[in-house]
């Protein structure tokens, strides 16, 4: 299951307050996260209603990427793409060839972030 939440929505925190200022996910996706009041997140949550994924935007730019498997990822990205028309967002290239899995135009912005935005938009 994938919900669209805000800081504001109920258990938001317990969900995902251990992601924000943690090193691990930091190692993992070269990006710090944060619960900026601006940013709704696509949060998929298993079974067990623990987040495997999640994918945070802003002003139509996606700006945090971070889950448990590839697939759980690109899940998410698809979702996000499916849902909201993507502008031109820089992210880390800690996730590039799911990026593509997930129908993303991607062009190359320096050794380590990339731009992304949904195949159907045209350059801002």
């Amino acid at each position: 299951m994938i919900l669209k939440l805000n800081n504001q929505s109920k258990n938001f925190y317990t969900h995902l307050g251990k992601f924000f200022g943690s090193r691990d996910i930091e190692r993992v996706t070269h990006d710090r996260i944060f619960d900026d009041d601006d940013k709704e997140w696509y949060i998929k949550f298993n079974r067990s209603g623990k987040p495997v994924a999640f994918v945070s935007i802003a002003g139509g730019k996606v700006k945090n990427i971070w889950g448990d498997t590839e697939n759980n990822i690109v899940e998410v990205l698809k979702k996000v793409k499916d849902e909201s028309e993507i502008k031109n967002s820089i992210v880390t290239t800690a996730f590039k060839e799911l990026y593509s899995k997930a129908g993303y135009e991607i062009e190359e912005h320096s050794k380590n972030f990339v731009v992304i935005r949904s195949c159907e938009n045209e350059e801002d």
